[in-house]
């Protein structure tokens, strides 16, 4: 992975070690997907309420620790801030609050609902004439919901094509009801569908600019939950909702080091 990657994972391994708070491996999974969208979607750090900016929302929201540090990387706040992680009255939460973090859009948490939230949006920008563009992040555990699905429907009988999905295919299902061929799945349903790596940076980035006469897009993005540290990897569902101690963090971050170009 390139430094950028690298950086943001070391971020979410301190702010969790400090905080004792954060699922490091789905967030480890999104990351070149977080990287994807900001560089790709209308937006100005300076101005998060920007009238004319796209929009981005982070369905599977017990992955916020990976966007905080995201929109530190791209200028919203200094990653110091994200230090205060989960504790008494802090801005950032252990899941999202969009009238505290500047660039969220929505307070996410309740699996399966940020994508009904994202197609209107789009609905309403589709309405209204205007460029603006919705991405959704959606995970393949909470597409088990099935809100998830009938909004897919409302999206697709709307003609979206202004609403990109980023299905995250960590495979956390795995141990209990996996949502196997996803791209077939989502074809059927009537969405453009594309599959790349989710970790490759320039497959997702060429994904979400590829041309769609009818949308949704929806991008299927293989990932592994804890990419870059082969620790997590193996160990996926203790590592949940676990922070590292001392001595894990030092394995940790010698493990990401590693991997980094």
């Amino acid at each position: 992975m390139d430094n950028i990657s690298s950086e943001i994972r070391e971020n979410i391994l301190r702010i969790s070690y400090h905080s004792g708070h954060g699922h490091i491996p789905t967030c480890f999974s999104i990351v070149e997907m977080l990287r994807a969208v900001y560089e790709t979607m209308q937006h100005d750090p300076k101005q998060p309420d920007w009238a004319e900016r796209d929009i981005f929302i982070l369905s599977k929201g017990h992955a916020a620790l990976g966007l905080y540090c995201t929109l530190a990387q791209y200028g919203y706040f200094p990653i110091s801030d994200v230090f205060g992680l989960g504790s008494f009255e802090a801005r950032f939460g252990c899941h999202a609050d969009r009238f505290k973090v500047p660039g969220v859009e929505l307070s996410t948490g309740s699996l399966g609902h940020g994508i009904g939230v994202g197609v209107g949006m789009a609905l309403g920008f589709k309405l209204s004439g205007v460029s603006r563009k919705v991405f959704v992040l959606i995970g393949d555990g909470e597409s088990n919901e099935g809100t998830v699905w009938e909004a897919i429907m409302v999206a697709v009988n709307l003609g979206l094509g202004n609403l990109t999905i980023l299905f995250d295919n960590n495979r956390s299902q795995s141990r209990c009801m996996p949502i196997t061929n996803p791209e077939d799945k989502f074809f059927s349903f009537g969405c453009k569908t594309l599959t790349v790596d989710g970790h490759d940076l320039s497959a997702v980035k060429e994904a979400i600019d590829s041309p769609v006469e009818k949308g949704p897009r929806v991008i299927i993005s293989n990932t592994v939950k804890g990419n870059g540290c082969p620790t997590l990897v193996r160990d996926i569902f203790a590592w949940h909702r676990r922070s590292p101690n001392t001595d894990e963090l030092k394995t940790l971050l010698g493990e990401l080091h590693e991997t980094s170009i």
